[in-house]
């Protein structure tokens, strides 16, 4: 009996437990969904912002879930008036309530700031009130480096990476860059014909340049280390996206399904080989024999000499700091310049008499000599094609900072936990900032620089901008204008009857259907 009574008092115990376990999970969503959201939506709505109004659970989930999908399920006409299906619910939101717009995209408060002086504002973020959304755990498999931290780590991190992004250390970087774009072009003549002109769906084509480019100079004489690295991070993106198109449920990747074993197996191989990459360069660098004319050797060198300065005994980024960034690498550096490179070609083709001015500069500049760095900074009209590009189809299409503490911006005040939703697509297509012609492709906007090309002025953000401004830039728009001078010297394009305009944001702005061009050597 006395067992019996003990066996009791711990199944009584753990049933009490358990309730209070049930209790609090219970208080914790009903703060989440309905006590908080209720209070920041009472003190946006005092303040007088316009928008829509909570609605429990999901807000406007539902309505954003059925106009994305409504959009994207047929084409749009061929014109670069792309914000209607790029972002449906927000072109409605801003059309019903203006630029200043309260939404709901789940039980947080988001509101719209379409307007560039408040969003140069919130990207200064000089006093801190703002950070970046935290990411999940799928998220963080894919890319965990500069763009998810924040404070001093990010200062930290920031002040190591920015050396090997200057100018003078990307002309070591230049010999991956033309390798990988003749190549490209190389291939690209075997397909067509000399008489005639073949069709080539470009998207996957400089999707593999950009992995190319970003394996070879981020990894030198572990190319092909590189190259399996690029083909887990792109499958891993793919999975990525995947799993944001369908339900989420709380706990859900940590199931044992199909997709997320391939993750997971995925993230593993990729550290395992980075980690054998980091290693080796490691011990060379020990041994004074290391190259360090890549993005690996020029990052771990800024890191044992910043940590030297630092009087630091540990180094400052550790191992898994170093494969976090080296992640980050593919996933940005590869995407941003792909879209760019195919967005330039499409346009390109929608507009012949700029691809000829554009190939006239390069003949005048390089003739048929391989491009040099010297001569990519010759390239004014090239320059302003490849801004007008982004202006028209930014690569990230939107910014989301969250105020972490009360801020007063623009005459508003936000509490704690609003996120602040920046537009960038909306921002570059309004012709308040850019005139009556912000929909058309007019490069020559820029022919005075960036600071001249808006009336609020700046207005564009295609890397956004202020401290946190993208520090991969500049090693972007050199190898977009290598590559594009490369392609130039060798053919001309149109676009292919099979095309089909449909730009939709995934992780970045990409063509739904590819990108179908019609090329013919020169």
């Amino acid at each position: 009996m006395a067992t019996m009574g003990a066996a009791l008092q711990q199944w009584s115990l753990l049933f009490f437990l358990g309730l209070l376990l049930a209790l609090w999970w219970a208080w914790r969503v009903l703060e989440s969904t309905w006590i908080v959201p209720r209070r920041l939506g009472r003190a946006l709505q005092s303040q007088g912002l316009p928008g829509t109004p909570y609605r429990f659970p999901f807000g406007d989930l539902k309505r954003f879930s059925r106009l994305a999908a409504a959009a994207r399920a047929k084409p749009m006409p061929l014109s670069h008036d792309i914000t209607p299906r790029v972002h449906r619910f927000y072109h409605d939101i801003i059309r019903e309530h203006g630029k200043i717009s309260v939404t709901w995209l789940g039980p947080a408060p988001r509101v719209i700031v379409n307007d560039p002086r408040l969003v140069r504002e919130v990207l200064a973020n000089r006093s801190g009130h703002f950070r970046k959304r935290r990411h999940n755990g799928l998220v963080r498999r894919l890319a965990n480096g500069l763009v998810s931290h924040d404070g001093d780590k990010w200062a930290a991190h920031r002040k190591i990476i920015n050396p090997a992004f200057h100018l003078e250390k990307l002309k070591k970087m230049l010999p991956a860059f033309a390798a990988c774009a003749n190549e490209l072009v190389a291939r690209w003549e075997g397909y067509v014909e000399s008489d005639g002109a073949k069709e080539i769906d470009v998207w996957p084509e400089f999707q593999n340049l950009t992995g190319d480019v970003i394996s070879r100079s981020a990894f030198g004489s572990s190319f092909s280390e590189g190259r399996r690295i690029f083909q887990l991070q792109s499958e891993q993106a793919q999975n990525l996206v995947k799993m944001m198109n369908t339900l989420y449920l709380p706990g859900f990747r940590f199931l044992p399904t199909r997709i997320n074993r391939r993750i997971k197996a995925n993230a593993r191989e990729v550290e395992e080989l980075l980690r054998g990459i980091v290693g080796k360069r490691e011990r060379a660098m020990k041994e004074s024999r290391a190259s360090n004319d890549d993005l690996l050797g020029l990052l771990m060198e800024s890191n044992v000499a910043e940590t030297k300065q630092a009087g630091n005994s540990k180094p400052i980024m550790t191992m898994e700091d170093i494969i976090g960034e080296l992640k980050l690498f593919y996933f940005a550096g590869m995407d941003t310049t792909a879209v760019l490179l195919t967005w330039t070609m499409v346009v390109l083709s929608m507009h012949p008499e700029w691809q000829h001015r554009a190939r006239e500069e390069v003949l005048r500049v390089f003739g048929d000599n391989h491009p040099d760095l010297d001569g990519i900074h010759q390239l004014k009209i090239v320059t302003m094609i490849l801004y007008e590009v982004l202006r028209l189809y930014p690569p990230v299409v939107q910014l989301d900072r969250q105020a972490h503490t009360e801020i007063e911006l623009g005459g508003v005040t936000y509490p704690a936990g609003v996120v602040l939703s920046l537009p960038i697509v909306f921002i570059h297509h309004d012709k308040d900032v850019w005139g009556e012609d912000a929909d058309e492709f007019r490069p020559e906007r820029f022919a005075d620089g960036i600071s001249r090309a808006s009336k609020d002025s700046p207005a564009f953000f295609p890397f956004g901008w202020g401290p946190r401004v993208c520090v991969g830039q500049n090693f972007a728009l050199v190898e977009a204008k290598m590559a594009l001078s490369t392609i130039l010297q060798h053919f001309s394009f149109g676009l292919s009857p099979s095309y089909t305009h449909a730009p939709f944001p995934v992780s970045t702005l990409q063509p739904d259907h590819g990108a179908q061009i019609m090329l013919k050597k020169l």
